[in-house]
């Protein structure tokens, strides 16, 4: 699935859609480079589970939670993770195979990690000159994920 978005409205408007669809035991899969709109999208993905904390990239936690919505969020950013080992050092497991959803940034730093069924979304600034533009592509491993399929976007 391709979506153009055309600024962080509409950003953020995807991710609600995604978090107002999430089930347990989610995994969202996020990579794309810095300042494409990663951690924007999550924060779409929170609102649409019901949180209403503030969202911030977990860049040097590695993962935040968030437990006030209808389904717990962990919020992980591995841009700085040197070592897989690293990420089950702090229970990644028990994380990704909880009753919560995962959105994991910066996904394909440990895709040995990630198991077999995934939402892998990949968000990419236009080349057209338009800052604000972005080519996202939504990618489902798994028929865990068919009900994603209709998003209505």
């Amino acid at each position: 699935m391709k979506i153009t978005v055309n600024n962080l409205s509409e950003t953020l408007d995807l991710g609600r859609k995604i978090g107002m669809l999430a089930k347990p035991g989610d995994i969202y899969c996020l990579d794309g480079d810095i300042g494409s709109g990663k951690t924007h999208l999550t924060k779409g993905i929170a609102e649409g589970l019901g949180i209403k904390e503030n969202i911030t990239s977990p860049t040097f936690t590695i993962v935040n939670e968030y437990h006030s919505g209808r389904l717990k969020l962990y919020h992980f950013d591995v841009y700085r993770v040197n070592d897989p080992d690293e990420i089950y050092a702090i229970g990644f497991d028990e994380y990704i195979f909880s009753d919560g959803i995962t959105v994991i940034e910066w996904a394909e730093y440990i895709k040995e990690l990630i198991p077999e069924d995934y939402v892998h979304i990949i968000i990419k600034k236009s080349e057209s000159g338009n800052d604000d533009l972005r080519e996202i592509t939504i990618t489902f491993q798994g028929s865990k994920y068919d009900y994603l399929k209709e998003l209505e976007i």
